[in-house]
């Protein structure tokens, strides 16, 4: 591991042309005007992302060697905290859209992002993603479909990712099923007798030895009371990371991770477990398999602080949020949606009165 990373701070670029803020287009590795159309290339590194040496990290409670200062805005309502662009006019929380107030924003250091996933659409289809969706909803109520017609709801959004690599070795004891058959006598409900095949299992004692490598696994960096990207919507394809470099974030919120390196590891443990798991029941062969006991050790551990893309649109109805999220590189949505009480009556309503009217006329 280097002991002295370049940083690439988070400043604002502006354009040469006519002085506005450069922002990132997304599906592409450029930043944009948006005023005169000017374009420039984001030179990524071609070393690729680098791998931080895991041990190391836990140990000194992250090195400020790959560290850098960002300005944070913490969200009193659901708990996030963001780095919010000055291009967004109104400075509202992506989760929740409660006021952000520019004066407790703080500064605070965080653990630079190793990669970034670039957005691949832009908010223009996400929202019309969003916009789709909504139109198709049976019962929404009308504020829901008049807040998805301004696409300042749809905001864009770098959430925060773990990713751990590691060397996996375990020993491992379970039992081996293999199903065999017998024939059992039966007499059926009318009396008649005959016999039919039931399926047994024989199980047999194992043990053995597993290893290999565990490739990115995805750890969540940050929570919310409220607000929770979901797992339909966490899919991305982490094969087409790019070097971090600060350009991709312009124009865009960046949410800093509130779950800590110690706490990531320690649940990707749990997931290496369960993969240690798999390979062993893989191991065991048979027809059915059970794992007793595994003794796993991880080595050659290392990390990555990643960011991935995500648009959150947030509405509240009747006291209650609701969030809906468009995954920035495959377009799939997801949202918990509200349902109008008067439009659902007014339905009931008029099928018992037309209900009413074929029995008064029959």
């Amino acid at each position: 591991m280097k002991d002295t990373p370049v940083q690439k701070s988070l400043h604002k670029k502006s354009c040469v042309n006519c002085g506005a803020e450069l922002t990132y287009a997304p599906g592409t590795k450029e930043l944009k005007c948006s005023y005169c159309g000017h374009t420039e290339e984001i030179a990524t590194s071609e070393n690729g992302f680098e791998e931080l040496e895991l041990k190391k990290y836990l140990d000194e409670m992250g090195s400020q060697s790959h560290s850098e200062e960002i300005t944070m805005l913490h969200c009193k309502n659901c708990g996030a905290n963001q780095h919010i662009e000055e291009n967004y006019k109104s400075l509202h929380c992506v989760y929740c859209s409660m006021p952000l107030i520019v004066e407790d924003a703080y500064k605070e250091d965080w653990i630079l992002p190793g990669a970034v996933l670039p957005f691949e659409i832009d908010q223009k289809k996400a929202h019309q993603i969003f916009k789709k969706w909504v139109n198709g909803l049976w019962f929404a109520p009308n504020n829901l479909k008049k807040a998805a017609i301004d696409p300042q709801n749809t905001k864009g959004l770098y959430s925060p990712y773990w990713t751990f690599d590691a060397q996996l070795m375990g020993n491992y004891t379970g039992q081996r099923g293999d199903y065999y058959y017998v024939s059992v006598p039966y007499t059926d409900s009318k009396g008649k007798r005959g016999t039919r095949q039931e399926r047994r299992t024989r199980w047999s004692p194992v043990s053995g030895t597993i290893k290999g490598f565990v490739d990115d696994t995805l750890i969540k960096a940050s929570k919310q009371r409220a607000g929770v990207i979901p797992k339909a919507v966490a899919l991305w394809n982490l094969k087409t990371l790019q070097p971090f470099d600060s350009s991709f974030l312009a124009g865009f919120v960046t949410e800093k991770y509130t779950i800590s390196l110690k706490e990531g590891h320690l649940a990707s443990n749990k997931e290496a477990k369960k993969i240690a798991t798999r390979w062993a029941m893989r191991n065991i062969g048979g027809d059915t398999q059970r794992v007793s006991a595994i003794d796993m050790k991880l080595h050659d551990e290392t990390f990555k602080h990643i960011l991935l893309p995500v648009y959150v649109s947030a509405y509240k109805f009747n006291r209650k949020r609701y969030n809906f999220f468009v995954n920035g590189q495959t377009g799939t949505l997801t949202g918990e949606r509200p349902y109008s009480f008067w439009k659902i009556f007014l339905l009931i309503l008029s099928v018992i009165i037309v209900i009413v009217l074929i029995l008064s006329l029959s």
